[in-house]
């Protein structure tokens, strides 16, 4: 492969925008990996027997589990931004 320095600006936008858009699929995966993995976590630790239905104690025991998810995520995500946007700077 060429040298990164003997490409064309044009080759090195194209170059780097590739480079972003496969960051943005890896990201996409490890976000799919722990929605597995957390899937997997809740529904061993709620679900005891499968139903027809959820009985009120295994929907409640889901949804606090996935709202922790949710939070410990969003937490996470806010603190990877704020350590980006100080690199940045």
């Amino acid at each position: 492969m060429a040298d990164f320095d003997s490409l064309s600006s044009s080759e090195k936008a194209e170059a780097a925008e590739l480079q972003r858009m496969i960051a943005v699929e890896q990201q996409k995966a490890q976000f799919q990996a722990q929605v597995h993995t957390f899937t997997d976590v809740c529904w061993d630790k709620c679900v005891d027997t499968p139903g027809s239905k959820l009985d009120h104690r295994t929907e409640t025991c889901l949804v606090s589990c996935v709202e922790r998810f949710i939070d410990t995520t969003l937490t996470i995500t806010n603190r990877f931004t704020q350590m980006v946007q100080k690199g940045a700077h």
